[in-house]
Formats: C-alpha cells, structure tokens, sequence
C-alpha cells in the first residue's frame, strides 16, 4: 500500500473527527485540511473519497457496526469511530481493496491515534464485519491456500 494513500488515511481520520466533534460542514473542514496543507503527502483524491464516502454512507456503516459493537455507535470514543468508519467503509465500497489491507491500515491507525490497546478493539469489530461482508474474498484465499 502506498504511503501517499497511508497519509490520506491520516488524515482523514483527523477531519472525521473534527466533523464528528463540531458537525462542521465537510467542505469548510476540507478547505482548512487543504490551506493548512495537512494533505501535502497524502493521496488527495483517496481523501476525498473517504472524507466524502464516510458521511455520504454513514447509515449503512453504522448499522454494520452496531452488529459488533458493545455499546451504541455514538458513545464509542470519538478517534476510534473515525477509524471504524473509514476501515467498514472501505470493507464495504473498496470491494478491490483486500480485507487484510483495511485490516492491517486500521490497525495502524488505531495505533498511531487511538488510546493503548484500541487497535485490538478495531481489529475484533473490523474482522467480524469482514467475515460477514466479505465471504467470497475470504473462502477463495483459504481455497487457494489448501
């Protein structure tokens, strides 16, 4: 995966944030992320996409999450809902994207801005959900590997 789609990750989990604490419009937090240059290595147009993408869907993911979840959606801590939004985004809209990859990119988003031991919370929630949504990629790695 490339550090420029890395850094777009970043950075939207920072503006999820930010549009999940103030409910600021997307476009106004986009423009400051884009004046304060907070997208100067980062994959522009995979920012957009998620940023957009997240809100866009966010009826959907959130009902994937509530399956797994132990609490309501809205009381999960604030960074790890940004990151749980974009990974079940991606599981569920980047069907080109490998489940792993969502995976192993939440994971370290977690790690990077989520509290001591959050990574595990977002990889227990995100692996159940890919087991639900994403069947046909899993049966057909654990097929290619007998």
């Amino acid at each position: 995966m490339s550090q420029a789609r890395t850094n777009a990750r970043k950075a939207a989990v920072q503006a999820l944030y930010q549009w999940q604490m103030t409910g600021q419009n997307l476009a106004l937090i986009e423009q400051q992320f884009i004046e304060e240059d907070w997208l100067k290595d980062a994959q522009k147009s995979y920012f957009n996409e998620v940023f957009h993408g997240v809100p866009a869907h966010l009826e959907e993911i959130d009902h994937a999450l509530t399956e797994f979840v132990d609490r309501d959606v809205d009381m999960i801590d604030p960074v790890e809902r940004a990151i749980l939004r974009i990974g079940t985004y991606e599981l569920l809209y980047r069907l080109n994207m490998p489940y792993k990859v969502v995976l192993n990119e939440s994971i370290n988003l977690a790690k990077c801005f989520g509290a001591d031991g959050s990574h595990k919370y977002v990889n227990g929630i995100l692996d159940k959900i890919a087991r639900q949504k994403r069947v046909v990629e899993i049966q057909a790695k654990q097929q290619a590997a007998q």
